[in-house]
């Protein structure tokens, strides 16, 4: 993934952040970049690209991850560090945790995001409010055909756990 020299946490953190800086300038997103390191390398990095790739899944961490997993042949990244120019905001915080990650380490506070424009408070604020309270209108249906599929996972012998 990256050819470059890592002497330890500083400059995987430097890695992230002159990624941000050049993805930026070259007009894929935000000033987002991240990279993911195991056994002091390198495996995969990631950068803003929600604008220049119309998902607005595509935040630096969720892209690391993808690129991670592909290069592992995993969706299990135990074992690996994240460097992220950012802390993460609850999208990227899960999955983060979805993939297992061991550590996190970010340079930007959310507070200085949000003084640029960048602000999830409002998602922090939204994700512990009873689902009838959310700004969203939500509205659970067809419960009872939907948990056919959930039996049947739970009976499954030769599932994969994750």
């Amino acid at each position: 993934m990256c050819d470059c020299q890592h002497n330890g946490k500083n400059d995987f953190m430097r890695h992230a952040i002159q990624l941000s800086k050049k993805k930026m300038e070259a007009g894929f997103g935000g000033p987002f970049g991240a990279v993911i390191t195991k056994d002091g390398k390198i495996i995969a990095e990631g950068f803003n690209q929600v604008t220049s790739s119309n998902d607005p899944t595509a935040h630096a961490e969720v892209t690391a991850i993808r690129e991670a997993c592909k290069a592992l042949d995993t969706f299990d990244l135990a074992g690996c560090e994240i460097y992220t120019s950012c802390e993460p905001c609850p999208m990227c915080l899960s999955a983060i945790y979805w993939a297992r990650l061991d550590t996190i380490y970010y340079a930007n506070s959310r507070e200085d995001a949000a003084e640029i424009g960048f602000d999830d408070e409002m998602l922090y604020n939204e994700i512990p409010k009873p689902i009838l309270e959310r700004s969203i209108p939500t509205h659970r249906m067809l419960e009872e055909e939907a948990i056919a599929p959930f039996s049947d996972w739970k009976s499954k012998t030769d599932k994969v756990h994750y």
